[in-house]
């Protein structure tokens, strides 16, 4: 007898005459928040399966870093799934291995790292996250109140001063998290990246939207403005390094505008799933805000949030 993902994954769509039929969705389907447990730590990360076709299985694949991965072929064979994944920024070795199956209304399965050595991992199904058509916004919160630290932890040993109001890591160190955390916000940031360097804000701790030096490029969704290794700008709205500028972003549920310098460039479009180096994968809590000092020097001005209210 054939497993329950085998005959799910065997026929996705059929003909009949010339009407197309949809068949039952594969159980493997959808969106999973996923936690690798690697030497010890819990390794947040996204995976995401569709059909292809009539009866392919494909998908993208967040690891605890780096951006988005395709996946050309989810294999099924009896109650098992497989695929793999090539590196990106890991060590160098194999690609790697993830093979898994379904455990309740859940997934369970091994991770073969590129060193060869195997890490379990189990994942949820990642939640719809309902928006607010007609929001109402509470009272703005400075959440960098342009003397100290105050309200904000440093992920490691500490390299962000305050000085003259303007908050500022003069070289890469660690990520800095708020205290407070937030569901559905605007927040408006003043910043500056100097030339060359590289930062980011974790909204809700989880998706990141790209600060880099691009004046110039092409848009792209790991570039600046963008949703890391997701939503790309539909324009380059980087000023020139030596400016202040200004990001104004509205989160409700999943989706998400971003205005630059005054333009809007992503513009309530859905964010599919956490991005590399999200502090948690549970999507369906409120999270911190994360200012990545991991990657280069950046500073900042302004960081007001405006949370939405019931």
């Amino acid at each position: 007898m054939k497993s329950r993902l085998m005959m799910a994954a065997t026929v996705l769509l059929l003909w009949t005459g010339n009407v197309l039929q949809a068949q039952d969705e594969n159980p493997l389907e959808g969106k999973w928040d996923l936690v690798i447990e690697k030497d010890g730590t819990q390794l947040p990360s996204w995976l995401e399966i569709t059909h292809s076709g009539t009866n392919t299985l494909v998908g993208r694949f967040v690891y605890a870093f780096g951006s988005a991965r395709p996946i050309s072929e989810v294999v099924v064979s009896n109650d098992v799934f497989s695929f793999v994944i090539p590196k990106q920024w890991e060590p160098e070795g194999t690609d790697m291995t993830f093979t898994g199956a379904l455990e309740g209304e859940g997934l369970k399965g091994t991770m073969i790292y590129t060193d060869g050595q195997p890490y379990s991992w189990t994942a949820v199904r990642a939640p719809k996250l309902d928006y607010v058509a007609k929001a109402k916004w509470g009272k703005t919160k400075e959440l960098f109140n342009g003397k100290d630290l105050s309200g904000w932890k440093a992920m490691g040993e500490n390299q962000w001063v305050v000085e003259d109001g303007i908050l500022s890591s003069p070289k890469s160190g660690a990520n800095l998290v708020s205290e407070e955390k937030f569901k559905d916000f605007k927040l408006h940031a003043e910043f500056k990246v100097p030339s060359g360097s590289n930062s980011g804000i974790y909204l809700r701790g989880r998706y990141e939207v790209q600060i880099t030096d691009d004046k110039g490029s092409d848009p792209s969704s790991v570039l600046f403005g963008g949703i890391y290794g997701f939503l790309t700008p539909n324009e380059m709205a980087a000023n020139d390094a030596s400016e202040w500028q200004t990001y104004d972003i509205t989160l409700v549920g999943r989706r998400v505008t971003i205005v630059a310098n005054g333009k809007t460039i992503i513009n309530d479009q859905n964010i599919p799933g956490i991005t590399g180096g999200a502090l948690d994968s549970k999507e369906g809590e409120p999270g911190p805000f994360l200012i990545q000092g991991d990657h280069g020097p950046i500073m900042f001005r302004k960081f007001e949030v405006t949370p939405r209210v019931e």
